[in-house]
């Protein structure tokens, strides 16, 4: 059992209590947001170990919040007199304001995940010496192999909240990643291909064999498809989206606009749309931290109100946004476990955890021969998305023909290009085989990085905009 994070200070934890109280009352919400972190990550490139890395780090963060103002402030020193020029700080935003203290977030004994340090074990050297034979292996499996890139990452957060009316809630969060990165070339023409996974546990699934030479084989299986792709067409296609990683498509431009902060402001494409048909009938979309080991699960979020499962649009209406306390509150909606922060350094606001379209009744086979002549998209990579307007564009870096229902050649340079709420209702098939990605995804958002899962199973999306470089 992890210590109180409280006892770190310098002062008694009753002192603590009432500064942070003193700091607090008179406002609508608030609470001192205590952490502890450690990170390591190596990088294995080219044949060598090209970084190796481990930080520890530990501060605080108080926050008052007043109407729709915030003073917040923070410090990485756990003593009294930073706490109290702190108070000092986010006091300035109560000056002639009167508010009622909102109630503590409902408890939660849920264990979405252990509490064991994933740095632990394995030993650095036996992370390193894997990262070598991942290597190995592939340069051995093809001589086309020029650079491989693998690397391990992992955390361990250990947070604690304290409210101005005392209430403590705690949490440990541990996080790992693995990625393979590979680059195969022909004469003078190269090729990338990549695969990542991880999770809120523990290296040892990843490391065992099986796993990571998965994910090696993944890498370059990837690396040569593109390596015999042809240029991509431009213009209007019939497009089926595979499982799993695709759903980034989906998170970058539907569920940004979910949150409830862009919705407040009217700031977002589906601001005021509550009720209304935003999608075709049968998207279902769903925010879910509740997933046990999950990239993006919460047993609590970064205010201590415990993580759900938030539907967000059913059978293609809008029911829901993603909210943290303040913007719920002004709202006049119920927080709903999605407000996180990067570190203490940061204030929290509405984010993601995990996002997925639910399954529908199509196999994935059907959905590909219903078109005649389209796209095949089964990877993405970068993105960008105008929250207002709604308006996208992705890079897809696996991807094929679709010709007379059967998938064809290989294509590169491909661009989906679409406006989210649009392209919603372009949905005309839904697949029965729903997957989240491997646990990969990291998600920004006004300067903070948060780790996310994405989802969905198969789609249709008709008539979409595609970028290429042949017309």
């Amino acid at each position: 059992m992890q210590s109180s994070l409280l006892e770190r200070f310098d002062i008694s934890q009753d002192s603590i209590r009432k500064l942070v109280g003193e700091a607090i009352s008179g406002s609508d919400d608030g609470e001192l947001f205590v952490e502890e972190r450690e990170g390591e990550a190596l990088v294995f490139d080219n044949g060598r170990l090209k970084t190796a890395n481990f930080s520890t780090d530990q501060g605080f963060g108080l926050r008052a919040v007043a109407g729709e103002a915030t003073g917040y402030a923070h410090a990485s020193e756990l003593s009294e007199a930073a706490l109290r020029r702190a108070a000092d700080a986010v006091s300035s935003v109560k000056a002639g304001y009167s508010g009622t203290l909102a109630a503590a977030p409902a408890g939660t004994n849920l264990r979405l995940y252990g509490d064991e340090n994933p740095i632990a074990k394995p030993g650095f050297g036996d992370k390193a010496q894997l990262l070598q034979e991942i290597d190995s292996w592939l340069r051995a499996k093809d001589p086309r192999v020029r650079q491989v890139t693998a690397s391990l990452a992992a955390s361990w957060q250990h947070v604690e909240i304290l409210r101005a009316d005392g209430h403590v809630v705690r949490d440990i969060r541990p996080l790992v990643r693995m990625n393979v990165s590979v680059v195969v070339g022909d004469g003078d023409r190269q090729e990338t291909g990549s695969y990542g996974m991880g999770g809120r546990k523990g290296f040892g699934e990843f490391l065992a064999e099986g796993s990571w030479r998965h994910a090696a084989q993944e890498a370059l299986r990837q690396a040569l498809v593109n390596l015999d792709a042809v240029l991509a067409p431009a213009g209007t296609f019939d497009i089926v989206l595979a499982s799993g990683w695709p759903g980034v498509m989906l998170h970058e431009a539907v569920g940004h606009g979910l949150e409830g902060d862009f919705n407040r402001k009217k700031t977002s494409a589906f601001a005021g749309l509550m009720g209304s048909q935003v999608a075709a009938k049968g998207v279902t979309v769903v925010d879910d931290g509740t997933m046990a080991e999950r990239r993006g699960s919460l047993t609590i979020d970064d205010e201590g109100t415990p993580s759900g499962r938030n539907v967000l649009i059913e059978d293609g209406k809008l029911v829901g946004y993603m909210q943290d306390r303040q913007n719920a509150r002004l709202m006049g909606m119920r927080p709903t476990g999605n407000g996180r922060r990067e570190s203490y350094a940061h204030e929290p606001m509405p984010r993601m955890t995990n996002t997925y379209m639910t399954a529908g009744d199509k196999t994935p086979e059907e959905i590909i021969a219903s078109v005649k002549k389209g796209i095949y998209a089964v990877s993405f990579g970068g993105g960008q998305v105008d929250i207002t307007s709604g308006k996208f564009v992705f890079g897809c870096t696996e991807a094929y023909m679709i010709e007379n229902g059967k998938v064809s050649r290989p294509i590169k340079g491909a661009m989906l290009i679409g406006n989210g709420p649009d392209a919603m209702h372009r949905v005309s098939m839904i697949g029965n085989d729903m997957k989240l990605d491997t646990g990969i995804g990291m998600c920004g958002k006004a300067g903070q990085g948060v780790p996310v899962g994405v989802g969905q199973p198969h789609l249709r999306m008709d008539q979409m905009t595609v970028g290429g470089t042949q017309t």
